[in-house]
């Protein structure tokens, strides 16, 4: 369930939100978005978004894949690489921090993405491990993936 902003911004003032990344793999490369919203605006991050209240896990996962990457998955083939914590200062919302709850998983796909969507974020590329761990338009805690950090 989509929450009326103001509802939304009362969460987000007082609650950790819980989150679902799902890092696109395909061979070795990462696709990674360039975020246009706060939080992590201007930064190449991967794709997700929030668990809705009375929504399972597993369907956020097949709803995120499909908001986010216009992707129909098989959510058998994801794979769980752990729970992450995210802090902002800021948000959507201007002047009030998020705390996320991030569950993250790998999907790999043998086939390019036909059209993605320009939502959450205006461009998409690929990147290897080591681009990603090196390059500083990528988000820390799109790094924290690769390096173990939980």
């Amino acid at each position: 369930m989509r929450l009326s902003n103001d509802i939304f911004k009362c969460v987000i003032e007082n609650t950790p939100l819980i989150s679902i990344d799902i890092i696109v793999k395909k061979y070795d490369k990462i696709l990674l978005g360039k975020r246009i919203n706060n939080p992590a605006k201007g930064f190449y991050f991967t794709t997700g978004g929030r668990i809705f209240k009375n929504e399972t896990i597993k369907e956020a996962q097949i709803r995120i894949a499909k908001e986010e990457l216009n992707l129909d998955i098989d959510i058998d083939k994801l794979q769980f690489i752990g729970v992450f914590e995210h802090f902002y200062n800021d948000s959507i919302f201007e002047n009030i921090s998020t705390h996320y709850i991030n569950l993250a998983y790998i999907y790999e796909i043998k086939d390019d993405i036909k059209t993605l969507p320009l939502k959450q974020h205006n461009e998409y590329k690929w990147f290897s491990i080591e681009e990603i761990l090196k390059n500083d338009k990528i988000h820390k805690y799109v790094k924290d993936y690769f390096k173990g950090n939980k």
